[in-house]
């Protein structure tokens, strides 16, 4: 039997599975090592890409709304002050005070700095989201149709590969967390050589790895200890 219990120090959000503890005989009677108390390894996937590993493209849905609105906004307001100057109507305050403080503020001005420094940054803010992807949190699939493209969140990654890695005999804890390029999983094992736990752990999460189908295997990094003592 095992339950979830979730570490609110755990930046991934990732849930730590648990196994109830084996009985004071079962533990006596296979635990020939527990003088070790640590043992890891680093795996590189042998393969390289599996497919095309392109990541997903985020939609932007609140930065093109933000900027959409304020441009809306602002060409609105300029083109009713506009139609207003043709009709023979005295142009709106706000633009006349503005054409004023433009011609006669100098470039040295703190509020003139101040504004050009914002746009600037506004301006580097929205070329980084036009040339980057995002969606981190989601891993491309192998695709193996033109038509269709699949993806798997993280978590849903870290979740099936803890449930793997929790039938391995020895383990208690188990902690998960999948990067882009690498998987690490910190494991206790309360009974068995750590060795052979860490064994058994490489070779049910490689395996793991390549059932999920990503279009990029990561690496492995497996980590285990013996639990704190109480």
């Amino acid at each position: 039997m095992s339950e979830p219990a979730h570490d609110p120090e755990d930046g991934t959000g990732a849930p730590t599975l648990e196994k109830i503890p084996a009985t004071a005989e079962e533990t006596e009677a296979e635990a020939g090592g527990m003088s070790q108390a640590t043992s890891a390894a680093r795996f590189d996937p042998d393969g390289g890409s599996d497919g095309p590993a392109g990541r997903f493209w985020s939609v932007r849905r609140v930065p093109a709304t933000l900027v959409g609105t304020v441009v809306l906004g602002a060409s609105g307001l300029l083109l009713y002050d506009v139609a207003n100057v043709r009709a023979e109507r005295p142009a709106a305050e706000w633009r006349r005070r503005l054409a004023d403080e433009l011609a006669t503020r100098p470039f040295d001005d703190p509020w003139v700095v101040s504004g050009a420094a914002a746009a600037m940054l506004i301006g580097v803010w929205l070329m980084a989201l036009a040339v980057t992807p995002g969606l981190r949190g989601l891993l491309p699939m192998r695709q193996e149709s033109d038509a269709m493209r699949a993806g798997i969140e993280r978590s849903a990654a870290a979740m099936v590969l803890q449930a793997r890695a929790m039938e391995v005999s020895g383990v208690q804890t188990v902690r998960v967390t999948v990067g882009r390029r690498r998987v690490r999983v910190s494991t206790e094992a309360h009974f068995r050589e750590l060795d052979v736990v860490r064994s058994d752990l490489d070779a049910v999460l490689e395996q793991g790895i390549r059932d999920l189908g990503l279009a990029r295997q990561p690496a492995l990094s497996v980590h285990v200890r013996r639990p704190p003592k109480r």
